[in-house]
């Protein structure tokens, strides 16, 4: 009776204990969602680039990199930040990427209307992005870390593809997938330092 008395009173006792195991499996489970949709991401790169035509996917073919309204690639020194502020960067880059996604993917149907594959990888990576997304700052809000509030969609992509001409559009389109890609990555990196098992 004492001891349940004493629970009562003092609810540190438990909470110090019991989220620990809940924290550590949100982190694993979000660790290998990445890590699954980090081979998702390879996969639609390498569709993409295959319904594209020439000179994509030639050997020496070297596209431009367009700067993508509201988003980069993730800088040099990223791996150098602590790792909530690391994941606080990969959830806006996630934000950011279903709009972006969806608009390559809208264009991609006027394109190559019968790439019903690649249109459906477009999709379900927009869809991925977010549930990521989603994932990453539930794990900030376990960790304590601030997480940012919503962001506007990027609008200026849209506009931009819109009234593009072909060849841009194509390399816009690949620009996005390849980010896709590396912020994914990166998201499965920067979790791996927070999984059990993971790197210090």
């Amino acid at each position: 009776m004492s001891r349940r008395e004493g629970s009562l009173e003092d609810p540190q006792a438990d909470s110090s204990i019991s989220p620990l195991p809940h924290l550590e499996s949100k982190i694993q489970q979000t660790h290998s969602l990445a890590r699954l949709l980090t081979k998702y991401a390879e996969q639609l790169l390498q569709e993409y680039v295959q319904h594209q035509g020439d000179p994509f996917g030639l050997p020496g073919f070297s596209p431009p990199r367009l700067p993508v309204a509201d988003l980069s690639a993730p800088a040099p020194g990223h791996a150098g930040l602590p790792v909530p502020e690391r994941l606080r960067l990969d959830e806006a880059a996630l934000a950011a990427l279903p709009p972006l996604l969806d608009v390559v993917r809208r264009r991609q149907a006027e394109l190559n209307p019968r790439a019903l594959r690649l249109l459906r990888r477009l999709e379900d990576a927009a869809r991925q992005a977010r549930a990521l997304g989603a994932a990453v700052e539930a794990v900030l809000a376990a960790l304590g870390a601030e997480t940012r509030g919503p962001r506007p969609e990027p609008n200026a992509i849209a506009a931009a593809t819109v009234t593009a001409g072909v060849f841009p559009a194509k390399v816009l389109g690949l620009r996005v997938c390849g980010l896709y890609r590396e912020w994914v990555s990166r998201t499965e990196a920067d979790l791996g330092q927070l999984a059990p098992g993971g790197p210090a």
